[in-house]
C-alpha cells in the first residue's frame, strides 16, 4: 500500500516486496560485521523491523507519513512473522544485525533487550517537551533511561455483533459483571446453518484470564501469590464447558484466529484490544466482512466503581548497531509526536500521544461506532500494565504461560495450577 503520488513509489515497492522474503536469519548475517554508520548527509534508506506488515495498517501509515515529512528517507521494512517476531528479533540483535529500528512489540521484550545494552538511549527524546505525557511511557523507564519511546497504547475492550443480540432479543453490553456477561453468552449461542455460533470467544493468550483478573483485583503476577485468578479461570472454564465459548485446546490445535471468529460471526462477543478496531475498519472497507459490530467496556467484577481494563503501550527503539542512528532517532520522535499520532489515528489505531485534536480524529472515522458505551469504552478509569516490568518477568511469564495451558485443557485443575504457579513462581523470584 504505497502513497500514489509520492516521487519513486516504484522503487520503494520493489525494495518493500523484496524484502518481505527474506527470513530474520538471513538478515543477521547479511548485517552483522559492518560496524561503520552509514552517511546520513544524503538519501537514506531506513530499514525498520515489523511483523504482519500487510495485516498491521499503522505500520505503513506511519511509514508514509514520515516519507512524505522525510522526502530523502524511504523506509524499508524488515517483516516478520507475528508469532516468530520475539524470537527472530533476540536472534537479530545478538547476531549483530544492523536493522536501524527495532519495534517492541511488548514491554517484557523491551526490557530484555534494553537490560542487554542492545538498544541505544533516546532518554533525551523521551523527555522532550511533546512526549511529556505520552500514555505508557513509564513503562519504558529503566533506572531514568528510556531506550524506545511508544507511538502506540492499547487497552482491551468488549467486541460484541449487533446483529446477534437483537436477532435474539438481547440488551446490548453495558455496564456488565462477569457473571452477566457469561450468562449473556450462553443465551447467545446457538446453531445456525448448521455451524456451531458461539457467544463469545476466549483467544489462547493467558492475559484473557491472568491480566484482567490482576487488574481488576490489584493482584501483581510477579510474586507468586496468584489466589486472584480463581475467579476468573471458574468463569473461562464455565463458558468452555457449556459450550458457549470455544474450548481452549481447539482453539489452539486449529490456530484459531479471533479476526476470523469475529468476523464471519462465529462468535457474538470477543474481549480483545483496541488494535483490532483498525483490522475490521479495513475488512468493512474492503467489503471483506459484514459484521455489524460494536464496542462496549470490559465486564467488571461486582460492585466495582469505574472501568478498570488492562493495557501495553507498543514502541520503537532504536538499535544500538543501527546503520542510521540520526535517522532513526528521528522516526522514533516522529513516530511518537503528533504527526505520527495523526497517522495511525486515521487507520483506527490509538496512538500514545493523546490531545483534544486526535481524540475527535478517531471518533470521527468512518465505520467507527458510536453512543455512549462507546465513549465510555475507550475512555477506562484504569488501565493496568498487561504484564509488570522486572528482572524476573520473562522467566515469570513462561511459567503462568504452561501452568495457564495445562489449567484450560483440563490436565490440571484450578487449584492445583494456581498452587504450582506460586511454587515454580517463588523459586525465580526468592
Amino acid at each position: 500500500m504505497m502513497t500514489p503520488n509520492k516521487p519513486r513509489a516504484g522503487r520503494r515497492g520493489r525494495v518493500r516486496g523484496a524484502l518481505v522474503g527474506l527470513t530474520a536469519l538471513s538478515l543477521v548475517a547479511a548485517g552483522c560485521g559492518s560496524g561503520e554508520p552509514a552517511d546520513e548527509s544524503g538519501p537514506v534508506t531506513l530499514s525498520v523491523a515489523v511483523w504482519n506488515l500487510a495485516g498491521t495498517p499503522e505500520f505503513q501509515a506511519v511509514f508514509d507519513a514520515f516519507e512524505a515529512a522525510n522526502p530523502d528517507v524511504t523506509v524499508q521494512p524488515v517483516d516478520i512473522l507475528a508469532a516468530d517476531y520475539p524470537t527472530k528479533v533476540t536472534t537479530m540483535l545478538a547476531g549483530g544485525d544492523t536493522t536501524d529500528v527495532i519495534t517492541m512489540k511488548n514491554v517484557i521484550d523491551y526490557a530484555r533487550y534494553a537490560g542487554r545494552g542492545q538498544l541505544a538511549d533516546v532518554t533525551d527524546l523521551a523527555k522532550g517537551k511533546e512526549n511529556g505525557d505520552l500514555a505508557g511511557l513509564d513503562a519504558f523507564d529503566q533506572e531514568g533511561k528510556y531506550f524506545a519511546l511508544p507511538y502506540r497504547q492499547d487497552f482491551w475492550l468488549l467486541y460484541y455483533n449487533k446483529k446477534m443480540f437483537d436477532e435474539a432479543g438481547v440488551a446490548h453490553p453495558e455496564n456488565m459483571t462477569w457473571d452477566q456477561y457469561a450468562d449473556t453468552a450462553k443465551k447467545l449461542t446457538k446453531e445456525a446453518d448448521g455451524k456451531k455460533v458461539y457467544g463469545t470467544y476466549h483467544h489462547t493468550w493467558r492475559s484473557v484470564v491472568h491480566a484482567i483478573a490482576a487488574a481488576q483485583n490489584d493482584g501483581d503476577q510477579i510474586t507468586g501469590d496468584f489466589e486472584f485468578f480463581a475467579d476468573q479461570y471458574e468463569m473461562a472454564l464455565d463458558l468452555q464447558k457449556s459450550g458457549a465459548a470455544l474450548d481452549f485446546g481447539s482453539a489452539t490445535s486449529q490456530q484459531a484466529s479471533y479476526r476470523t471468529m469475529f468476523e464471519t460471526g462465529a462468535t457474538a462477543m470477543l474481549p480483545m484490544g483496541t488494535w483490532y478496531t483498525a483490522g475490521i475498519l479495513a475488512a468493512k472497507k474492503k467489503g471483506d466482512s459484514a459484521v455489524e459490530w460494536g464496542i462496549a467496556p470490559m465486564p467488571q467484577r461486582p460492585g466495582a466503581s469505574g472501568v478498570t481494563t488492562f493495557g501495553s503501550p507498543t514502541a520503537f527503539a532504536v538499535n544500538k548497531n543501527a546503520k542510521h542512528t540520526e535517522t532513526a532517532r528521528k522516526f522514533v520522535e516522529f513516530a511518537a509526536g503528533v504527526e505520527g499520532a495523526k497517522a495511525i489515528t486515521k487507520v483506527g489505531v490509538l496512538p500514545a500521544l493523546q490531545t483534544d485534536e486526535i481524540t475527535k480524529l478517531y471518533a470521527s472515522l468512518e465505520g467507527m461506532p458510536s453512543g455512549e458505551q462507546t465513549t465510555k469504552a475507550l475512555s477506562p478509569d484504569k488501565t493496568v500494565l498487561e504484564m509488570p516490568v522486572s528482572e524476573h518477568t520473562a522467566d515469570v511469564d513462561t511459567i503462568l504461560k504452561e501452568e495457564h495451558d495445562l489449567i484450560m485443557v483440563g490436565e490440571k485443575s484450578v487449584e492445583e495450577g494456581i498452587r504450582t504457579m506460586r511454587d515454580r513462581v517463588k523459586k525465580v523470584i526468592d
